[in-house]
């Protein structure tokens, strides 16, 4: 009687201690490193267990390059696997090794339909084993975007939701509610300027855009280096060149 006793305290210790390491991921977040971007969320930085939107702008606004860079980098710096859910198999793997994803973290799920990749994503954040769940979509109903947030919640796993549209009136979309977090938009912007001839770190145009318990706020960051981290660009009080420049590459 006394080990079936002991055999059960046991068993509702470890259960708590999952309950608890479960609700401290929960309640953490995913720092930019950045003190103004992260002075801008709440709890200091990305929330694990939610959702957050991104899409590309200015002349990326329909191949959403910049934005996957972007969303690789945050997913580099998150720990274990890489779920990454598409029905466009054209990522260029030396872009996201350069924003710090290696190949070696990536699982993909490639399907036909997006109704498809909406599913993977939703297994994907269910499942509370992976870093992030990434997933390329078109269209985010709102109905859809609460099961995703509530399978994130569920398990502490970040969402990542790359909009990529293949025409540019689709883009409007991206003005519905959703139950995302946060919601934001890159555009590539120049190259920062080096001391000699040549060709210095992209820079993008951050947009956030939406935030809950948030305002919305916009910054000209370097775009992601080898370790997924971005940095404010000593640019960012000049805004005059924000519509030209080289776009991003993500997509081969």
């Amino acid at each position: 009687m006394t080990a079936a006793r002991h055999r059960v305290i046991s068993d509702l210790r470890d259960r708590i201690a999952a309950l608890e390491g479960s609700a401290a991921r929960k309640a953490a977040c995913l720092a930019f490193g950045v003190p103004e971007i992260d002075g801008a969320l709440p709890g200091g930085g990305l929330s694990y267990g939610a959702l957050h939107e991104f899409a590309g702008g200015g002349a990326g606004t329909v191949d959403g390059a910049a934005a996957a860079l972007c969303v690789a980098g945050i997913a580099a710096r998150t720990k274990g696997p890489i779920l990454w859910c598409l029905t466009r198999p054209d990522l260029f793997f030396p872009a996201l090794a350069q924003a710090g994803l290696s190949a070696e973290r990536l699982i993909f799920a490639e399907a036909d339909r997006e109704e498809d990749v909406l599913a993977s994503m939703e297994e994907g954040l269910s499942y509370g084993g992976l870093g992030a769940v990434v997933g390329e979509i078109v269209r985010l109903p709102m109905t859809t975007s609460r099961r995703l947030q509530l399978a994130a919640e569920k398990t502490g796993t970040m969402g990542l939701v790359v909009r990529r549209w293949r025409r540019q009136t689709e883009a409007s979309d991206f003005g519905q509610p959703t139950a995302s977090a946060t919601r934001w938009r890159v555009s590539v912007m120049p190259s920062e300027d080096l001391p000699v001839p040549g060709v210095g770190r992209p820079r993008w145009l951050l947009e956030l855009m939406r935030v809950k318990a948030g305002e919305c706020a916009e910054f000209i960051v370097g775009a992601c280096d080898a370790t997924g981290r971005i940095h404010l660009s000593p640019g960012s009080g000049d805004r005059e060149d924000q519509a030209g420049g080289r776009r991003g590459t993500a997509f081969g």
